[in-house]
């Protein structure tokens, strides 16, 4: 695929009747050659490597295709999905609590739990990597009334009002106006992919879909064949939150949100944004039990809009460079396409059982994929 860099032709260079004296002209080359040197950049990584040939080196527009989780880059995507585990207190100190607290009882037999999530103050918007997980709160049952009973999450900002855009400003050459865009097209792209309802409930997600380039067929392809007829190997669950409508559905109408975006001069002279966030979605079977339990995904999606007129690429569309997610709360071993959660009431299924230590899902202070191989287990949802 040709570069189609902004760079002087053949007939732009100097001629031999040009005016300029030797000795100029000769010094200009080397300082030339000196700034170029010290403005090279340094050996990038494998990956960046990888992305940066499928832009420059690739003659059709197959080279495209960007997203690591189609094992076209080192470091495919990474899928840890934590089974749910009861983590018990000692007995002596369960009785303790529940003496002080009868609304830790599941069901609450005394009524005690109303108000659970209401008056709470919700936190300020992430604005660095924190450096802890957040702090125990009370075990309390969630219930379809208060569904985020017991969770950190409880704090958090509400669906689309947790996806906070910083605000944009020049990079160098590349306008506001530039960045305001790659940063708009990047929130379009998390919203629809997690937080649609219709798209959560199963739905084809055509407005995420829609930012991407589609000069990059073979990740279209690949994300198309993965939402209509997922499998291990093409898992649609790597960049879209979906559930089952047959097996659960929402406990109310709220997704918790808490995370970040930033903004950087990228690699194909364009705007690299990349977002770091995390879902909590609680549901219900549709049995009718009522019993609520919470799944928990943390995405890390980056993705750059880059120079239209120097890269082959469709103005205005993303470049989707990587994606990253962790999930929470869902049966290991099933490879349909959607999110399984476990309740407290029912033993997990799937092939694979949990094993190894538990991980955290709330903790966004570790980077994302550390953690038990595998199938692991969570500590709280």
């Amino acid at each position: 695929m040709s570069d189609r860099r902004s760079e002087q032709s053949p007939g732009d260079e100097p001629s031999s009747s040009s005016s300029i004296p030797d000795e100029v002209w000769e010094r200009f080359i080397r300082d030339s050659e000196r700034d170029i040197r010290r403005s090279a950049p340094k050996e990038p990584s494998a990956r960046a490597r990888q992305v940066t040939e499928r832009l420059r080196g690739q003659q059709e527009p197959e080279g495209w295709r960007t997203g690591p989780a189609w094992q076209e880059m080192n470091g495919r995507t990474t899928r840890r999905r934590k089974v749910w585990a009861v983590i018990g207190l000692p007995v002596a100190i369960a009785v303790a609590v529940v003496a002080m607290r009868p609304s830790l009882i599941p069901g609450d037999p005394f009524g005690s739990a109303s108000g659970a999530d209401t008056a709470v103050t919700q936190l300020p918007a992430e604005t660095a990597a924190p450096t802890a997980a957040p702090s125990a709160v009370a075990p309390e049952t969630p219930t379809l009334a208060h569904p985020f009973a017991g969770s950190p999450a409880l704090r958090w900002a509400d669906g689309e009002a947790g996806i906070v855009l910083p605000k944009a400003t020049a990079l160098g050459s590349i306008p506001k106006d530039r960045v305001e865009l790659a940063l708009r097209q990047t929130r379009k792209l998390l919203v629809d992919a997690n937080l649609n309802p219709e798209v959560v409930a199963g739905a084809h997600p055509d407005a995420a879909l829609a930012v991407l380039d589609p000069r990059q067929p073979r990740l279209l392809d690949e994300l198309d064949t993965a939402l209509r007829h997922p499998s291990k190997a093409h898992d649609p669950l790597s960049l879209f939150s979906r559930f089952d409508p047959e097996d659960v559905m929402p406990a109310g109408k709220v997704v918790k949100t808490r995370g970040r975006i930033t903004f950087a001069k990228g690699k194909f002279a364009g705007v690299a944004v990349h977002a770091d966030f995390t879902f909590v979605y609680p549901v219900v079977p549709v049995d009718g039990s009522g019993e609520v339990t919470r799944t928990i995904v943390r995405r890390v999606v980056d993705t750059e809009l880059p120079d239209p007129t120097r890269y082959r690429v469709t103005p205005g569309r993303l470049t989707l460079v990587s994606y990253d997610e962790d999930a929470g709360n869902s049966a290991c071993g099933i490879d349909d396409g959607f999110l399984h959660p476990q309740f407290p009431s029912h033993a997990p299924t799937g092939s694979a059982s949990p094993s190894g230590p538990s991980v955290d899902p709330y903790d966004r202070s570790r980077k994302i994929g550390e953690g038990p191989k595998g199938c692991g287990t969570v500590s709280r949802t």
